[in-house]
């Protein structure tokens, strides 16, 4: 669904989701002025189109024991299809990692990565990221404060 076929409706309802996905479709319909029958079938379209990708309880990191987070930038030995492809799915298998981009510049991946404390982390960059095949350069900052972690989008005034 192209971004052209968002109407004020949907754009308003995309926003109060972001306030709190909790909330029942009687009290979507009225946030967003439209009849719950009417509200529902534009989530339900916006679902089906992959606007909205899911629904997920947003956790405290540190209540949960995660307390260490870091960003890891990864390069890699080759850039062939193989060895990409091999990273990624080697990402895909360790929890820890919680949001991997690949970008431009200096390093070939940006892992965001968590842990209950520095020796589990040093235990994870050694004993798990250091043996991916293709990997030839790791570098990683610790993250110290958290100044904003937000998982809101920043959407257009609704008309």
């Amino acid at each position: 669904m192209a971004t052209e076929t968002l109407d004020g409706f949907d754009w308003r309802i995309l926003a109060a989701l972001q306030d709190d996905a909790r909330m029942s479709n009687i009290a979507l319909a009225e946030r967003v002025l439209l009849s719950p029958s009417q509200c529902a079938r534009r989530l339900q379209r916006l679902e089906e189109a992959g606007v909205i990708r899911g629904y997920a309880a947003l956790l405290d990191p540190d209540r949960i024991g995660l307390s260490v987070a870091a960003y890891i930038s990864i390069t890699l030995e080759k850039h062939g299809a193989f060895t990409a492809e091999a990273f990624r799915e080697a990402v895909q298998r360790h929890p820890e990692i919680v949001e991997c981009c690949a970008v431009t510049g200096d390093a070939d991946y940006e892992l965001r990565v968590v842990a209950p404390d520095l020796k589990d982390l040093s235990r994870f960059i050694m004993d798990s990221l250091m043996r991916v095949d293709g990997v030839s350069a790791i570098r990683s900052r610790i993250v110290l404060d958290t100044i904003k972690d937000s998982r809101r989008l920043p959407l257009p005034p609704a008309p």
